[in-house]
This record gives C-alpha cells, structure tokens and sequence, in this order.
C-alpha cells in the first residue's frame, strides 16, 4: 500500500503541495486529475523521492521512502517522454533496469516486446510516440514493482496504440497486485479503467471518488422550469449549473442524502429527465474556476 500523510512542498517559497494524503491499497488503478498548475507533476515527483517533502510522509508498505530509498526499488516513473532512454536500444534498456530492479522479467519483456512487434534492436529515438510509448510500458511492466505511476501515458498516439496502452494496464493488474498511478487529461480513458480517481486543486485534494461513490452521491438532471429558473435553488451549495441552453437548465446534485433533489421537485419543472454522470462533469464541478491556465 502507498500512504501519503499530510505532504507538504514548497518551491521558491511557494507552497506547492498542502497537506495530501490518501491511501492506495494494492490492486488498483487511481487516475490523478487536475487543471494544468494545479501541483500533479510535483506530487508525483514526490511520491517517487525525486523532490524532498517539506512536511508529511510517503510510505511504501509502511516505510518512508524518503529515509528508505531502497523502497523505490518496487516503484517505477513512466514520465510522458522519456529522453532519457531514447539512445538505446530496447535490449540496451532492459540490461539497465535489470540492474535497478531486482525482479526484472527478461523472458516476460521478450514475450511482450514480440507479442506487439516491437524492434528490440533499434533505437528508441526512431520509434514513433506509439512504439515508444507500448516500449516504455513493456519496460515498466516486465520490472515487476508493486506501484507503476504514468504520467501521460496515450499523450499524442492513434486510437489503435491507445486501446492496446490500456489494454496492457488492465492486463497487468488482472495477472497480479500491481497499482497504477495514472496522471492524464483524457478523462474518458480514466473513468473507463480507474478504480478511484483523486482530484487535485491548488495543491490539495479536493476530491477523491469512485464509481460507485460517484453514483450514490452525484445526480445530473436536465431541467426546464416553468419559469426563470429560482435563484435559491441555484444558490444551494449542493447545486451546480453545468449548462443553461435558453430555457433548457442541465444541473449536477451532489446529493447523497436527497434533499437537492426534493427541493428540485417543489419547483415542480415542466421537464426532469435523469442524466448520466461522467467524470468531465465532476471535473468542471470540482476543478472549475477561471484561475488556471488550462
């Protein structure tokens, strides 16, 4: 399990990072989302003892990472481009993460590099993004660590490559307890395969959902009121407006006991039709706002 308590990080004395913390059990894949700036590459450089924290902990299975370095061994950055690999071969790279990681499956990276036509030969830096991106995963996959964090991972490839991408994730947790990280803005991938998604702004976690959590507390409803939509609903804090098309309102109820929902219902609306919710409508909710770059 991956524990984060109460990290903190400050860059040129401004805070990055205030207070994270959250539990990742073995097993399971967390999408990280969150507006550009909003502190996501800094917690995962974090998470992986790149940076220092300047508060709070980072444990693997118990052991902070920062005063036991030797943890990072069963944990693996996939950054969006890896540069650093890109003037070896495949066979170059697979001697160098056998030397870092102790249980590195050379036959397991054979049957992989094989299975998807990959060029164990040639240099990285001619492959496409979508062999280098496929190349970086069967390197990932094949060191047999317990947390793999991707950052990116289906940035700029073909929809055929991105299905065999998230294919292989799914795949590796199926066979054993490996964990994901998965930071990307492409948040249809996510909600397909993530089991928990973290939300970050402005440095910390604003929210952290499951499907299962999403439906029972989350409910998105199309609305046509008889009239001007009332202001008091609107102003409940448990009522967000996502869209207004005329007359046509579309509303998202954080509502796990109801009461938006009744309250709706007194306004008695010409039109009330259930909508599904998907993970772009909690990221507006939850991560909106006009003080980012995006």
């Amino acid at each position: 399990m991956l524990s984060l308590y109460n990290v903190n990080k400050v860059i040129d004395e401004e805070e990055i990072l205030h207070n994270i913390s959250f539990e990742i059990p073995k097993g399971v894949i967390v999408g990280l989302v969150g507006r550009n700036g909003s502190g996501k590459t800094t917690l995962l450089r974090t998470i992986m003892g790149i940076l220092d924290t300047d508060g709070g902990s980072v444990e693997l299975e118990g052991r902070s990472i920062h005063q036991h370095p030797e943890c990072k061994k069963d944990m693996l950055f996939v950054p969006d481009s890896p540069e650093a690999l890109h003037f070896y071969t495949p066979d170059e790279c697979a001697k160098l993460y056998k030397a870092m990681y102790p249980n590195f499956d050379y036959a397991h990276y054979v049957t992989l590099m094989e299975r998807f036509k990959l060029p164990r030969r040639k240099k990285i830096r001619q492959f496409s993004k979508g062999m280098k991106a496929l190349a970086s995963l069967i390197l990932a996959f094949s060191s047999k660590v317990s947390m793999i964090i991707l950052d990116e991972p289906t940035n700029g490839i073909d929809p055929i490559v991105k299905k065999q991408v998230l294919g292989m994730i799914v795949e590796e947790v199926a066979q054993r307890e490996v964990s994901f990280i998965i930071s990307s803005h492409q948040l249809e991938e996510l909600e397909r395969i993530a089991d928990m998604i973290i939300m970050i702004k402005k440095g910390s976690v604003e929210a952290t959902t499951s499907q299962t959590d999403s439906e029972e507390r989350f409910k998105k409803f199309q609305v046509v009121f008889k009239g001007e939509a009332p202001q008091t609903l609107l102003d409940l804090p448990q009522v967000y407006l996502l869209q207004q098309v005329g007359r046509v309102h579309t509303l998202l109820l954080e509502d796990p006991t109801g009461t938006a929902l009744a309250r709706l219902q007194e306004e008695q609306p010409l039109l009330l039709e259930k909508l599904p919710v998907d993970l772009e409508d909690l990221f507006i909710t939850k991560l909106g706002g006009d003080d980012y770059v995006s």
